[in-house]
């Protein structure tokens, strides 16, 4: 079925194309090499809804999430690319609105690619996200049900399914679909002994 990728707010979008115009962004010592050194223009597509899993409680309903940012990938339109995204870049929302917060590449960027390949092959229709659960140095496809859903709102609901992204922590399958209410007992368990911390995938 086809993914509904839902439309990144229109700020969050100009954000990271005045980055990919900037050649201070893009040419910094912090950029990944492949955005660094891309043949052609990089273009923003598939943007994605980055929700943060808060810590689970034992006395909790069920999980917590917040919109943290929106993350796109990108893609090398150069005659030497091969289709394939070359790393993804954030946005994030501060006090004054949308701005862009980094470049990234790495095994999560081919992850995404490969989940949402996974995603479109199930016989149901979804709205993709992306589901963080930085205690656990975790990222998910978090693939919801409501695909008319508002994507900066909502929390998991025990239809949505989760594809954990590679690399996976220990004893936890990547690229395997789970349904919410089979992986969060799990998760559930992981989170309330992991120690706090304070960083995000």
């Amino acid at each position: 079925m086809p993914l509904h990728v839902p439309p990144a707010p229109a700020p969050a979008l100009r954000s990271v194309l005045t980055a990919l115009r900037s050649p201070t962004a893009v040419r910094g010592s912090r950029t990944p090499a492949a955005v660094r050194t891309a043949h052609g223009t990089l273009r923003p597509e598939l943007p994605l809804p980055v929700h943060e899993m808060a810590r689970v409680r034992p006395a909790d309903d069920g999980p917590r999430t917040r919109l943290t940012g929106w993350r796109f990938l990108l893609r090398d339109t150069g005659s030497a690319a091969d289709g394939r995204s070359v790393g993804a870049a954030e946005a994030m929302l501060t006090a004054d609105g949308w701005a862009f917060a980094y470049f990234c590449e790495g095994p999560y960027v081919t992850s995404t690619e490969r989940a949402l390949r996974q995603a479109e092959s199930l016989s149901t229709d979804y709205q993709p996200r992306l589901l963080s659960v930085p205690e656990l140095y975790m990222l998910t496809l978090w693939l919801h049900h409501d695909i008319g859903a508002d994507a900066a709102e909502g929390t998991p609901e025990p239809s949505d399914v989760l594809i954990p992204l590679a690399p996976a922590p220990p004893g936890i399958a990547a690229h395997q679909p789970h349904r919410l209410d089979a992986l969060l007992p799990l998760l559930t368990r992981r989170l309330v002994t992991a120690p706090l911390l304070r960083t995000s995938v």
